[in-house]
């Protein structure tokens, strides 16, 4: 796709290829693939031409420039990472939950460190009953994915179990209004932990337990889209997993 845009501009100030590749002191082959291939110049490049031609470097190339936002916002949502789960800080979980005022979202397979916390499971009855919206989904103990994943961390069918565990450990929350558990049998790539717009993303690695691996603390900021992506990974699990009735 040519750049049009860039033509015109030369064409108004009576500017060549040769004449503004001398000034910002590029090849002109590398300006005629600018404007016949739509290529994307390299930032110092846009900034270079647009000043010399007297146009916004928006206005030559807005879809680079809508890149390098997305990019620098993105990488301004990343809070902290942790080189492992256990290495984190001990109240960061009661810290991230306990700042929640909308919604909660948990996605593991297990996720027993939270199941067995009494101070946990008491904080999220809080904000269950504070009418913080609270959904939780679990590895279904039977699925292909969950056995695979026992197996990658040598720990085989003891992951089903853990499952089970947790699954009884929630019952009384699951009791509670606002609060929805599923079932999914999703091959899963890292589990997700939120509280409005703070997320923790505990990654997984073959051959290693979720706690040995690192997470990513993640906060939303207007124009970035990591915290998206992983929001709208939760919603297509949630919408696939099966509930998970208040008496199983």
């Amino acid at each position: 796709m040519t750049n049009e845009r860039l033509r015109a501009a030369l064409l108004e100030r009576g500017m060549t290829v040769a004449s503004l590749a001398e000034a910002i002191g590029v090849d002109e082959k590398t300006i005629e693939r600018w404007i016949s291939q739509g290529r994307t110049p390299y930032r110092r490049h846009r900034y270079a031409a647009a000043t010399h031609l007297g146009v916004d470097e928006t206005y030559l190339w807005p879809d680079a420039i809508s890149r390098e936002q997305v990019a620098t916002a993105s990488e301004s949502e990343i809070v902290n990472v942790y080189p492992h789960r256990w290495a984190m800080p001990r109240d960061i979980w009661g810290r991230l939950f306990s700042q929640a005022e909308r919604e909660i979202d948990i996605l593991v397979y297990v996720g027993l460190f939270l199941a067995e916390d009494t101070g946990v499971q008491r904080l999220f009855a809080e904000k269950a009953r504070a009418g913080v919206r609270f959904r939780v989904l679990l590895g279904q103990p039977d699925c292909p994915a969950v056995a695979l994943r026992g197996e990658e961390e040598g720990i085989g069918d003891a992951i089903s179990a853990k499952v089970r565990n947790a699954i009884v450990l929630y019952k009384p929350l699951r009791q509670l209004d606002g609060v929805e558990f599923r079932l999914h049998d999703t091959v899963l790539y890292n589990s997700i932990y939120r509280a409005d717009d703070d997320l923790l993303v505990n990654t997984h690695v073959y051959g290693n337990v979720a706690s040995n691996a690192p997470v990513l603390h993640l906060r939303s900021v207007a124009g970035g889209d990591m915290v998206t992506t992983y929001r709208e990974s939760f919603e297509r699990i949630w919408d696939d997993a099966k509930p998970l009735a208040a008496e199983d």
